[in-house]
């Protein structure tokens, strides 16, 4: 039933600096955005992935942090150019190696960890699989 994940929400407190990172660090565009109830809000598209930010009034608690987003990326030297580029720093001592993938842990201006993942050869395969 389900195929892959369709969005997900962030509640920000720094709205215009968070657009911007998703913007310049991993090339997300606004596809519609606006205001509601006086919050600004948008929502970004990169390839089949789609992230909805929400402008968080000072006023409200801070969200719950998650333990990490995974976005999967297809072009790595393109990847490790932006955050070189934009001065993100690799969590945990640099991009970690997986049998079949390399993941770079980052923070978004908002705090929430992003787990960048980089398949080998651009194929999503486990040890498990027939073509592991």
């Amino acid at each position: 039933m389900i195929s892959s994940l369709d969005h997900l929400n962030l509640s920000v407190r720094n709205y215009p600096a968070t657009l911007a990172w998703y913007q310049a660090v991993l090339d997300f565009q606004v596809v519609e955005s606006g205001v509601r109830d006086g919050a600004a809000w948008a929502i970004l598209r990169a390839g089949d992935a789609l992230l909805c930010l929400y402008a968080l009034p000072d006023t409200a608690p801070a969200p719950p942090r998650p333990n990490h987003v995974g976005l999967r990326v297809t072009d790595r030297a393109r990847l490790e150019a932006a955050l070189a580029e934009h001065a993100v720093p690799v969590l945990y001592g640099g991009p970690y190696r997986y049998p079949h993938s390399v993941s770079f842990y980052v923070e978004d201006p908002a705090g929430l960890e992003l787990e960048l993942s980089c398949w080998d050869d651009d194929v999503v395969r486990f040890p498990g699989d027939a073509a592991a």
